[in-house]
């Protein structure tokens, strides 16, 4: 699969913009966080915040591009609980916002491949 120079840079944007987000207005995030997690929905809802900026950060560079983004695509199959629990809680909400929910869920495999992908692609060390 072609991908451009850009899209480490891509990919980067994507999860700073979400890792701001989670510290701008995390009270969408802590409604996700799975009940089974111990301790406060807010701590989680920062601690990927911050996981976001930092993946964002490594993909932006090429000396850790390659493990960052192995990393990268195995944060998002660690937040597809969170995914999941949305789209539980979303079953009663009005279609759009049902939708939306939804659609988050097959979403995460392109996500993942995308990230893999750019992990292949690497010329930093392995």
């Amino acid at each position: 699969m072609f991908r451009s120079k850009r899209s480490p840079l891509l990919l980067a944007g994507l999860l700073a913009t979400a890792g701001v987000a989670h510290f701008a207005a995390p009270r969408p995030f802590d409604a996700i966080v799975p009940r089974s997690l111990p301790g406060s929905p807010r701590t989680w809802t920062y601690a990927s915040g911050v996981a976001e900026l930092a993946l964002a950060a490594g993909l932006a560079l090429p000396r850790t591009r390659r493990v960052t983004a192995r990393a990268t695509a195995a944060f998002f199959v660690g937040v597809f609980p969170a995914n999941l629990k949305m789209a539980v809680d979303w079953r009663d909400r009005p279609a759009p916002q049902r939708t939306a929910a939804l659609a988050r869920l097959p979403l995460q495999v392109p996500l993942v491949l995308w990230a893999r992908g750019i992990a292949k692609d690497a010329d930093g060390p392995a």
